[in-house]
């Protein structure tokens, strides 16, 4: 080879070596995105965190109404309960007294007609069908009589006021008389009834 093509190539080799060189300087290194790129061009599994969160917020926040409207019915429940619990304490003896009227009546009626008669029988009778009337109008309300004259003595339903001698044996531990009758209202005693028991 002769030193003219030497020349010739060590030229061109030393053009490409400098060529290369200039595409070396001209590239700059990547960057690293910034933060606000990288926001944007998030992936589908940050997108999802996201809304995941925005959606549990907007869950939160209706339960909490949730709760604060129930707690507040339950208040205004608990207030309605209370004042027509206290009505009915006040007024629950309204029935019963409407239902006596007519007895009260009655009796009325009888006072002003026993100052003009003086046939005793005919009072006597018009005083009975009043009794008899008040005690069926209590009945129908549920008040029952408790005279348990024979009957076994009972603490449950029966005061003990005497003890006196049985006349026989099978009468011992029993109700041998009466002195006050008891009453119950639907079951409950009112009054024992006050009783005299043979021993």
């Amino acid at each position: 080879m002769s030193k003219g093509n030497k020349h010739k190539m060590s030229k061109e080799i030393q053009s490409e070596k400098d060529q290369d060189k200039d595409v070396l300087n001209n590239e700059k290194p990547e960057e690293a995105p910034s933060r606000e790129e990288s926001t944007e061009t998030a992936g589908p599994e940050e997108e999802t965190i996201e809304s995941r969160l925005a959606r549990s917020e907007a869950e939160v926040a209706d339960l909490k109404d949730r709760l604060l409207r129930q707690m507040a019915e339950f208040d205004n429940y608990r207030k309605r309960t209370m004042k027509e619990k206290a009505e009915i304490i006040l007024n629950g003896s309204a029935g019963v007294i409407t239902d006596i009227l007519p007895v009260i009546d009655d009796l009325e009626r009888c006072i002003a007609n026993s100052a003009k008669s003086e046939d005793f029988s005919a009072l006597k009778e018009g005083i009975e069908l009043i009794f008899n009337k008040l005690m069926h109008t209590l009945e129908q309300k549920g008040l029952e009589k408790i005279s348990p004259k024979n009957e076994p003595f009972d603490t449950d339903f029966h005061e003990a006021i005497a003890m006196i001698p049985a006349p026989s044996e099978d009468l011992k531990g029993k109700v041998l008389d009466c002195a006050i009758d008891g009453y119950k209202l639907n079951d409950k005693v009112l009054r024992h009834a006050k009783v005299a028991v043979g021993e």
